[in-house]
C-alpha cells in the first residue's frame, strides 16, 4: 500500500466491488478475493489496477494486476492473464473503486486528533514556539523544531534534524533527516484530482503520501500535494523557492534547484541536478531528464532529454531560443 496511514477497507469480492462502483459484472470470477488498487507497476496478482493512456502501454503489458479496468481500445495491450474490465469512462470507475478500498481518503478535514503539544510526550523532546499542534500517530526524530502556529496533523514521520517553521500544516508525510520546511507552507493535503460526471464533479481519493528525502529545504508558502495512487517524491538535497506548488504522483530527483513561483501539474517526473528558473511551468505526466536547465517563465509541455538547456514557451533549445528573440 502506498499510504500506511489510511485504512484499506478490503479485501472484496469482484463482483461485489463492480457492483459497489455501478460497474457492470462482466466475468464469471465472481468469488476472487481482490486485496487492493493499485498502479500498474505496483500491481500484485490480488490486486486491480487502471489503463487509461496508450502512454503507458509499455507499463501495462508488463502488469502483473488479476484485473485491470480500461477501453476497449486498450484491452489488447495488457497480458494475457490480466482480466479487462471495460468500461466507457476510466478514471471515473477507478475513483469509485478506489472510493471503496478507502474511504477516508477522499475529504482533508481538519484534525479533531490534535491537541497543544505541552500535553504530549514530544514537549520534552522538541523545541517548539507558540500554539503548536500535534495529532495521533506522529513520529518526530531528535533535535527538531517547530515554529509557532503550525500543526502536524495525524500521520506525519520527522525524522532527525529537522526544522519546522511557523504556520506550517503536515499531514501524510514522511519527512527524512535534515530537512527544513520554511514558514506557511502546506504539505500533505489532497491533491486537486476530479473528473466531470454529468452534472457533478467526482472527487478522486488521494491514497498517496508526500515524501521528502534527506537534506531538502522547502521554501515558504510552498504547497506539496500527497499522491493519488503513488506516492510524491522530493529528492535529497533538493531545494525549493518560495511559493512553488507540485502536484500530485510528481516525482523529483536528488540535488535540483528550483526557484520561485514554479508550478508542477500532477505525475510529472523529474531526474537529477536539474535547474529550474523563476515562474517556469511543467505540465503533467511529462519526464524531464537528467541535468536539465529550464529557463525562468518556460513552458514544458513536452519530455526533455538529458543534458539539455531550454527556454520559452513551449519551450525549445535554448541556442534557438536566444537566435530567435535577438
Amino acid at each position: 500500500m502506498n499510504n500506511p496511514f489510511f485504512k484499506n477497507k478490503g479485501p472484496f469480492k469482484i463482483d461485489k466491488l463492480l457492483k459497489l462502483s455501478g460497474i457492470k459484472s462482466f466475468t464469471n470470477l465472481k468469488n476472487i478475493k481482490i486485496h487492493d488498487i493499485k498502479d500498474l507497476s505496483t500491481s500484485t496478482t490480488k490486486d486491480i489496477t487502471f489503463f487509461h493512456s496508450k502512454k503507458y502501454f509499455n507499463i501495462a503489458s508488463k502488469t502483473n494486476a488479476l484485473f485491470c479496468i480500461t477501453t476497449e481500445a486498450l484491452k489488447n495491450y495488457l497480458p494475457y492473464k490480466c482480466n479487462k474490465i471495460v468500461v466507457d469512462n476510466v478514471l471515473i470507475a477507478t475513483a469509485k473503486i478506489t472510493k471503496i478500498f478507502y474511504p477516508d481518503s477522499v475529504t482533508d478535514d481538519f484534525d479533531t486528533t490534535s491537541k497543544d503539544i505541552n500535553k504530549t510526550s514530544f514537549k520534552k523532546k522538541v523545541k517548539y514556539g507558540k500554539n503548536v499542534l500535534i495529532g495521533k500517530n506522529v513520529k518526530i526524530g531528535k533535535n527538531c523544531s517547530i515554529g509557532h502556529n503550525s500543526i502536524v496533523e495525524k500521520n506525519v514521520v520527522i525524522g532527525n534534524n529537522c526544522s519546522i517553521g511557523s504556520n506550517v500544516i503536515l499531514r501524510n508525510t514522511i519527512v527524512n533527516n535534515n530537512v527544513h520546511i520554511l514558514d506557511g507552507c502546506v504539505i500533505g493535503k489532497k491533491g486537486f484530482g476530479f473528473f466531470p460526471d454529468k452534472k457533478e464533479n467526482f472527487r478522486y481519493p488521494q491514497i498517496g503520501v508526500v515524501i521528502i528525502n534527506d537534506n531538502a529545504e522547502i521554501g515558504c508558502g510552498s504547497t506539496i500535494d500527497r499522491g493519488s495512487m503513488s506516492n510524491t517524491i522530493i529528492g535529497k538535497n533538493t531545494y525549493l523557492d518560495n511559493q512553488i506548488h507540485i502536484a500530485h504522483n510528481v516525482k523529483i530527483g536528488e540535488n535540483c534547484i528550483i526557484a520561485g513561483q514554479v508550478g508542477f501539474a500532477g505525475s510529472a517526473t523529474l531526474g537529477n541536478h536539474v535547474m529550474i528558473g523563476g515562474q517556469a511551468g511543467v505540465s503533467g505526466h511529462l519526464k524531464v531528464g537528467n541535468n536539465v536547465q529550464i529557463g525562468g517563465g518556460s513552458g514544458v509541455i513536452k519530455d526533455i532529454p538529458d543534458n539539455s538547456k531550454v527556454m520559452g514557451y513551449p519551450a525549445k533549445n535554448l541556442k534557438n531560443f536566444i537566435r530567435e528573440n535577438k
